[in-house]
């Protein structure tokens, strides 16, 4: 472990988080300053009347994403400029939501990597690094990255990619305790920010496409001693595990699930990587739960047809105790890796009698459905496709189920919308309490299901169930990935969860358009893939400002405020959003940019570093090789284990190297010592030598130099030479 501190700066930090006042005649301290020592339920549940402040991970328990600050408006937008940038130390995906207390920004990056810069200057203060191992990072589905920590009485909480969860002092960085969290033997991992509640912190864990059960677990703030955990699906064998979970899964949940199958020894999945919020009305805890494992529920439950609880599921529980309170499944028996784990949001809206005002919960999941559910019990209030969807008719039966296509459940290479990436993935919605809307990031990104072939013999090291090569072809004519792409868009959603339909949408070309932010003064806030930073009417959709970031934005703005002056903060970078066009869609990333934090305020003057250039030249580096038969296998094995990274069709979505133009693809030896004896296992590309044969390897290799040529035939690249 390493932690860093600027000695320039600490002293800063150290003044700004010891409780420091000045005393008056008679000796004792007044005006004591609110620091990040005094963060607790109590002064976040009361973050509205710290517009200044962002204390925690949606900028207050309720997590609507919405500041009451208004300095930046339709007036002062051309103003607008950047004030500093700080660049973080590692690369790889950004993701995260900066907390800014007191001066000071707490902030987390790719690696778990935890930083401490001045809030007003962009200085660093100090920043640790958890030093995750290399090889962990083949146990994530989405990249290595992090959304956010927490901070509480001293404290900030990071939730670290191999499973601890740690407590680092907040004018250090020093670790005060570390908690291992999960079994490091199996594929878990941790890529959502912490919740601090009522002297606990919780954190979930993610990792079912590769197969592991999900739970939940609360600790002692203090001490990190486990408070409570809740286990989102059964055990195996049925039986309790001495956890909060044990009476409702013994009551409810175990009759859901068969006595065999793969959830038996793949531990089911139900993961909750992301969504968890404190609800301070109904003192409780509300979980998103995530797919199931394998997501095929043919192979993952082959003898029952139960709804598999709490799978894809909006989940309330007790936060003293962590006993269930209730839940609302939104897809009974996932098969379609619809998880529940995106942004859970609470709001009082007027949907009571005569209007009177009512405590829901909204979520717009993946599957393409805007729930409101009453937050006391649960109660479905309405559910409404806000996207396009043809998994189901639309529609619910009596029993308050959506009715299924069957060739939704068939899935004999069937283009389901949405498909993994969701219609509403991570990237976080807001709330505006004054225009009553919801503004969502949208996607449309069908995706090809297959179980009818390819499933049994796959040696896929994702665990899903399908056939992980549906729909590809090893050769296509010139234009098809353009075409394939351009099935897949997205818009800016603004969506009335009062009469559960939309306002207005600004549309995308592209999908996984970034995370949101709401204003007082009318505003809603967004990144891009284009790399732009971007302002719209909150009450109409019209654009009114945008800024060059230079790299991707994915991550959602925050807003604050020091000495009177309002400063807007997003993370840009190039892996949070190309990764995951790279596993499930089409297309070259737009830019490849390290993580940076982008803050802007009125008469920022700073300018925007100048793009990386391109250093690797796109052309093949070496002869075609191999017949058809082996170009086929290669192809399968390909799509089974290393598109996910490496992007569909071998074209690299930008997180990781293009293959098709790697030297290490042109040498056989080279090829070998990466793939199958892990030579770039710091780097997070682990050996599959234990999972593939040298034959497998040999036909990716083969395959990917067969892309290569495929693109200088396409007219997508040149030949070495430039012929």
């Amino acid at each position: 472990m390493n932690h860093f501190v600027r000695s320039g700066t600490v002293l800063c930090v150290l003044l700004a988080i010891t409780a420091c006042g000045s005393k008056s005649d008679n000796g004792s301290v007044e005006n004591t300053a609110p620091t990040a020592a005094q963060v607790d339920t109590a002064r976040i549940e009361n973050a509205a009347q710290e517009p200044e402040m962002w204390l925690t991970y949606g900028g207050s328990y309720d997590e609507q994403r919405h500041s009451a600050l208004g300095q930046i408006n339709r007036d002062t937008l051309p103003e607008l400029g950047v004030g500093w940038i700080y660049e973080m130390a590692k690369p790889r995906g950004a993701e995260a939501t900066p907390i800014v207390v007191d001066g000071v920004m707490y902030v987390s990056s790719a690696w778990s990597v935890v930083y401490a810069i001045n809030a007003k200057t962009g200085d660093e203060i100090w920043v640790y690094d958890p030093q995750v191992s290399g090889k962990d990072a083949a146990k994530g589905c989405c990249d290595v990255v992090n959304r956010g920590v927490a901070v509480h009485d001293g404290k900030v909480f990071i939730g670290v990619f191999d499973g601890r969860l740690e407590a680092l002092d907040a004018a250090t960085g020093k670790v005060l305790w570390s908690e291992v969290t999960v079994d490091q033997t199996k594929p878990y991992t941790i890529t959502g920010a912490p919740r601090v509640f009522k002297n606990k912190v919780i954190i979930g864990n993610a990792g079912a496409e590769l197969g592991v059960r999900g739970y939940v677990s609360a600790y002692d703030v203090a001490t990190g001693e486990l408070a409570w955990r809740f286990y989102t699906v059964p055990n195996p064998d049925k039986e309790p595990d001495g956890a909060a979970s044990d009476d409702i899964l013994a009551e409810l949940a175990n009759d859901t699930w068969g006595d065999d199958g793969a959830w038996v020894t793949d531990g089911g999945g139900g993961t909750a990587w992301d969504s968890i919020v404190y609800d301070t009305v109904n003192d409780q805890v509300i979980i998103g739960v995530g797919n199931g494992s394998p997501w095929n529920p043919d192979i993952r439950d082959p003898n029952s047809d139960g709804d598999n609880l709490f799978l894809s599921s909006i989940l309330a529980v007790d936060a003293d105790t962590g006993t269930y309170r209730w839940h609302y499944q939104t897809t009974p028996r996932d098969r379609w890796d619809y998880t529940a784990t995106q942004q859970i949001m609470l709001a009082d809206l007027p949907l009571g009698d005569d209007g009177a005002s009512r405590r829901v919960v909204m979520q717009a999941p993946k599957n393409g459905f805007f729930y409101v559910l009453d937050a006391a019990d649960g109660e479905l209030i309405s559910a409404t496709p806000f996207t396009n969807q043809n998994w189901t008719t639309g529609e619910f039966d009596e029993n308050g189920r959506p009715v299924l296509v069957e060739e939704a459940v068939d899935l004999a290479l069937y283009a389901v919308v949405p498909g993994p990436t969701g219609a509403h993935n991570w990237h976080p919605m807001a709330f505006n309490p004054d225009t009553g809307l919801v503004y969502i990031p949208v996607n449309e990104i069908p995706f090809f299901y297959d179980k009818t072939r390819n499933v049994t013999d796959s040696k896929s090291f994702w665990n899903i169930g399908y056939d992980a090569a549906a729909g590809w072809p090893v050769e296509y004519p010139a234009g098809t990935l353009d075409a394939v792409s351009g099935l897949d868009g997205g818009t800016l959603l603004a969506w009335d969860p009062v009469k559960a339909e939309p306002r207005w949408a600004v549309p995308f070309p592209l999908p996984l358009n970034g995370g949101v932010l709401s204003t007082t003064a009318g505003l809603v806030f967004q990144g891009n893939k284009f790399g732009e930073f971007v302002a719209y009417d909150a009450g109409t959709g019209e654009r009114l400002w945008s800024h060059t970031l230079v790299g991707n934005a994915a991550a959602a703005p925050m807003t604050y405020e020091i000495d009177g002056e309002q400063y807007l903060s997003v993370l840009s970078g190039w892996g949070s959003v190309s990764n995951l066009i790279a596993g499930f869609t089409y297309g070259e990333a737009k830019a490849k940019e390290p993580a940076r934090v982008i803050t802007f305020k009125l008469g920022g003057a700073e300018p925007m570093p100048a793009p990386l250039a391109e250093t690797v030249a796109a052309t093949p580096k070496s002869a075609m090789f191999g017949e058809p038969d082996e170009h086929q296998l290669g192809m399968q094995r390909f799509a089974e284990n290393c598109h996910f990274c490496h992007g569909a069709f071998a074209v690299s979505g930008g997180v990781i190297p293009d293959l098709r133009w790697s030297a290490i693809s042109a040498n056989e030896q080279a090829w070998d010592q990466v793939v199958r004896e892990g030579a770039l296992e710091k780097q997070g590309m682990v050996s599959f030598a234990g999972h593939l044969s040298k034959e497998d390897t040999d036909a990716i290799r083969a395959y990917v130099i067969q892309q290569a040529w495929l693109a200088v035939t396409n007219g997508d690249a040149a030949a070495p030479g430039g012929q």
